[in-house]
């Protein structure tokens, strides 16, 4: 008969047991500190949202609703703008500012018309004063533009106004084509004026004066040369065929 040693293998299974007991007490110890950490979560969670809802309500009960980004925003827009601010120009009571000043566009329009107007007036006594000068110089047909001392109806008005500095073609045809158109009756002094041959039905230009005012004619022909006449209730108003302003 075997004998069998008990005393061992009871020993082992003790052992066994023991170690068996002590895992699930730790499996449950780790359970129970798990549960514990969820909850303590849980519950500061649940007070900081209760808290941030009681000053929220607290704070529209005030009439005050706090927003952080809004308020970061305002700080950066009140920083930028105060530096703004210190970079920008000192004041100055006696500036004009011209985003403010508003023209009159009719007054802008009168003074100009009247700046012109000016202008051409003071051209148009130079014009006559520059040909009074040559009063008596001899008339001669064809005479060159390089010269003074003789000149034709075109080579005396194109001197004329070239030492005014108003550039004109040489004969009396290229001439009467140059500026704007004006009838008799618009006439001013410093226009030119051109004509047809006395008797003629034509339209061909055959001489230029300029008019000087006061029914009076700036021009050159014949014995007296460089001469003023009368205009209206001569002949030369029979001839008159168009007006020309050019200054």
């Amino acid at each position: 008969m075997t004998k069998r040693n008990w005393k061992g293998t009871t020993t082992t299974v003790v052992a066994i047991l023991m170690g068996t007991s002590l895992l699930m007490n730790g499996q449950a110890y780790a359970a129970s500190e798990t549960s514990l950490t969820t909850t303590t979560t849980h519950n500061l969670d649940k007070q900081s949202v209760d808290d941030q809802n009681n000053q929220q309500a607290a704070n529209e009960q005030n009439g005050t609703n706090i927003d952080l980004t809004a308020t970061e925003e305002s700080t950066t827009d009140n920083s930028q703008n105060k530096q703004t601010e210190n970079n920008a120009a000192p004041f100055d009571p006696n500036a004009t500012d011209s985003s403010s000043t508003i023209s009159d566009p009719n007054t802008e329009d009168k003074n100009e018309a009247t700046t012109t107007s000016a202008s051409s007036s003071q051209i148009a006594d130079q014009v006559i004063s520059k040909g009074l000068k040559y009063k008596g110089v001899p008339y001669k047909y064809g005479s060159s533009k390089k010269t003074t001392r003789t000149f034709d109806c075109s080579s005396f008005t194109q001197r004329v106004f070239k030492e005014v500095g108003v550039n004109l073609p040489r004969d009396s045809r290229q001439q009467s084509k140059v500026g704007q158109k004006v009838s008799k009756n618009q006439l001013q002094k410093g226009d030119l004026v051109f004509f047809r041959s006395y008797g003629s039905s034509s339209s061909r230009i055959t001489h230029v004066a300029i008019y000087a005012g006061d029914n009076k004619l700036m021009h050159t022909y014949g014995k007296p040369g460089v001469t003023t006449t009368k205009f209206k209730g001569t002949s030369w108003e029979k001839r008159f065929e168009l007006g020309r302003r050019v200054i």
